[in-house]
């Protein structure tokens, strides 16, 4: 595997998509889930630690997909 960023718009191989696709589904999950439960989280959490961790998982969730998409199979051209 080689990871580049000229390799952004190169395809993907099937097993990083899904990787990267995975951790952007849970963090989308976390992060709407977190928004929706907000006024409850508030009752247990500071909201500061709710809006560090909802932050958190988009930033993680982000940065996944697009490393994900940064790798090529080395045969590939």
């Amino acid at each position: 595997m080689k990871i580049k960023l000229s390799n952004y718009y190169k395809p993907t191989p099937k097993k990083w998509r899904k990787i990267g696709d995975s951790i952007l589904i849970t963090s989308t999950f976390v992060t709407s889930g977190s928004l929706i439960a907000y006024d409850q989280l508030k009752e247990v959490y500071a909201p500061k630690t709710i809006k560090v961790v909802i932050g958190v998982f988009l930033v993680l969730g982000v940065t996944a997909k697009f490393l994900t998409n940064l790798f090529k199979t080395s045969d590939e051209v």
